[in-house]
């Protein structure tokens, strides 16, 4: 176990830690020089797309600790102060042999806050973790939420600057702003360029020198902690665990805690890109366990798994299970709703914090109300089920969930909306536009601090206000230079109304949505503009309403179709033509008080776009 260094990389979205990953793999030789291509640990096609990392990924490598590094360099302090936070401990170990080979097991972790639940779930698996900072960039928000959940879990921290050979890299400052956050001094922060592979080698034996080796007894009873899981169509659940005690043989049987279920472990092993099979996995180790398992709710994330035997295991501290803020709704279109059934709950294995529960619509059929961590998690879940399952999806306008403070009446003043601790990192020449923008959306201010020539602006905002356009118009006002993080904090009463649509006198329950009193007049018109300019003409007057309660706030008509009936008549007396025009004015009429509108499934979607 001496010899084992389980570690991960933590960042802001698109801070190089997947490429710095490739470095290491190449350096370890994990991967051939020739084989390296960019974002190795990026297995998922929507990954290399859109070139972030979603899922965490783990893999083993070998490293032989090629130098001893002067004791003198590595003193860092057994505790440093992170500024508004608790402590974080640094530790340098001594190495009993500078040329031994060790087992280095990376688990490379996304940098959106969407998959925030990943980063948590990955740090409980590891003994310390690499801080990546963007030189260009320096700390963005996410930096920090990173560090936090570090912090929480008691990691060793390897400050790096990462792109150090950018033209416009700004070292000095970025390693001034990490020395201040960490209360460390600036020799302790590691320069590095993941492109050209610049002190890589010399980050690899830092990881050596700094991160404990794991703890645990190897001669103990068998204790595993699942930090992940997947779906294999031919092996069914395969279980990442990390092994805390004990030792586990191939062939073994096992007991999964939570569901008191046992199984033998037909196959184990470690990461080696792919899953490379082993005889066994030990205490301190990361691996893969295949038992064969095909009911997915057996394969918990975050369950403690044992050997199969009357010894009593108390189980391993799992993760708390993130509760969704952001709701939508899917139906599949033309085709049976089991299968998308099927397609969620095998995601759901591989996403545990995709929450899905069965609804109808009339519109729509049977569907499924799903709930997601943002509206990346959304988009990325909706990708993969029409990508990997090859499913033909309607997805409703994202909305978030709100409380009622009466269950037995749907009336204004009765909502209850989530909040957000909002965080956002901007240069200080943009904190106009950019503090306007916040408190357009029914924010309220908190706090201001800075780092370095930065500053960071808190706020307390409805989640409501930044699932759907917040981001893209904070980088628009910003220049693309400031970056956001958000923690939920609770419910609050909202001063909200429920806006619905009448077309023709019916209500549309799919149009329907909450929305601030302030803004419910806004919300009306655009909702009957949309609305207009997206209906088919009918061959009677339509007319589109938003109410809220029984008062109409906003109205459109949509005329109706004309017909010439008159086009057949020719000379005459005028009374016949008069006769055709009376008798389809009478038509109408009657088209209009018993006429239904039919509404084209093309319109349903573009409403119920963002």
């Amino acid at each position: 176990m001496k010899n084992i260094r389980n570690f991960a990389i933590i960042s802001h979205i698109d801070h190089g830690k997947s490429t710095l990953a490739d470095r290491m793999l190449e350096i370890t030789s994990t991967v051939p020089r020739e084989k390296i291509k960019p974002q190795m640990l990026d297995t998922m096609e929507l990954e290399r797309e859109r070139g972030i990392t979603i899922k965490l990924q783990p893999v083993t490598m070998e490293f032989a600790f090629r130098h001893a590094i002067p004791k003198s360099k590595l003193q860092i302090p057994n505790k440093s102060q992170i500024s508004n936070s608790k402590s974080l401990k640094i530790e340098n170990w001594e190495l009993e042999n500078s040329n031994s080979t060790f087992m280095l097991n990376l688990i490379d972790t996304p940098g959106h806050v969407d998959f925030a639940y990943e980063v948590s779930r990955s740090l409980a698996a590891v003994e310390g973790a690499i801080l990546l900072v963007d030189a260009g960039k320096g700390i963005q928000a996410q930096t920090l939420a990173n560090l936090h959940l570090a912090q929480e879990n008691k990691l060793t921290i390897i400050p790096v600057v990462n792109k150090i050979d950018l033209p416009g890299a700004r070292i000095e400052e970025t390693r001034e702003e990490i020395a201040k956050l960490l209360n460390i001094k600036n020799e302790e922060i590691l320069n590095v360029s993941a492109k050209t592979g610049q002190g890589v080698e010399n980050l690899l034996n830092e990881i050596i020198a700094r991160i404990p080796p794991p703890k645990g007894k190897r001669e103990g009873e068998f204790k595993a902690l699942i930090f992940d899981s997947v779906y294999d169509e031919f092996r069914g659940a395969i279980a990442y665990v990390r092994v805390f005690d004990g030792e586990l043989k191939r062939g073994e049987k096992i007991k999964f805690l939570a569901s008191g279920k046992s199984e033998v472990a037909n196959e184990i092993g470690r990461f080696r890109l792919k899953y490379e099979s082993a005889e066994k996995l030990g205490a301190g180790e990361i691996g893969y366990i295949v038992t064969g398992e095909r009911e997915i709710k057996n394969i918990k994330v975050g369950d403690t798994i044992s050997h199969d035997s009357p010894a009593q295991v108390s189980p391993i501290p799992g993760f708390k299970i993130p509760k969704p803020f952001v709701y939508a709704s899917f139906y599949i279109q033309g085709g049976d709703p089991s299968l998308l059934r099927q397609a969620l709950e095998k995601l759901s294995l591989n996403d545990s914090s995709l929450n899905f529960a069965p609804e109808s619509s009339k519109s729509f059929g049977q569907g499924f109300k799903c709930g997601f961590l943002g509206l990346l998690h959304l988009e990325i879940v909706k990708e993969r089920l029409e990508r990997e399952y090859g499913l033909n999806l309607i997805v409703t306008q994202p909305q978030v969930a709100y409380k009622l403070t009466n269950n037995s009446q749907l009336t204004t003043n009765n909502y209850e909306e989530p909040w957000v601790r909002l965080e956002i990192i901007t240069p200080q020449e943009y904190i106009g536009p950019v503090m306007e923008l916040v408190q357009s959306r029914r924010a309220i201010y908190k706090n201001t601090s800075y780092i370095g020539d930065r500053i960071i602006l808190e706020y307390e905002i409805p989640l409501a206000e930044i699932i759907v356009d917040f981001y893209d118009k904070l980088k628009s006002v910003s220049s693309g230079y400031a970056s956001q993080n958000y923690e939920f904090i609770g419910y609050r009463p909202g001063d909200l109304v429920k806006l619905d649509c009448l077309v023709a006198g019916d209500k549309v329950e799919e149009f329907s949505r909450i929305v601030p009193r302030q803004r419910q007049m806004t919300e009306a018109k655009n909702l009957v503009n949309k609305l207009k300019e997206l209906l088919p003409r009918q061959m009677f007057e339509v007319s589109l309403q938003a109410a809220v309660g029984g008062k109409i706030l906003a109205r459109e008509d949509i005329p109706a179709m004309r017909k010439d009936v008159t086009a057949k008549l020719y000379g005459g007396d005028r009374t016949r033509k008069d006769k055709l025009l009376k008798k389809q004015a009478k038509g109408k009429k009657k088209m209009k008080q018993l006429g239904k509108v039919q509404i084209p499934d093309d319109v349903f979607l573009e409403m119920l776009k963002r």
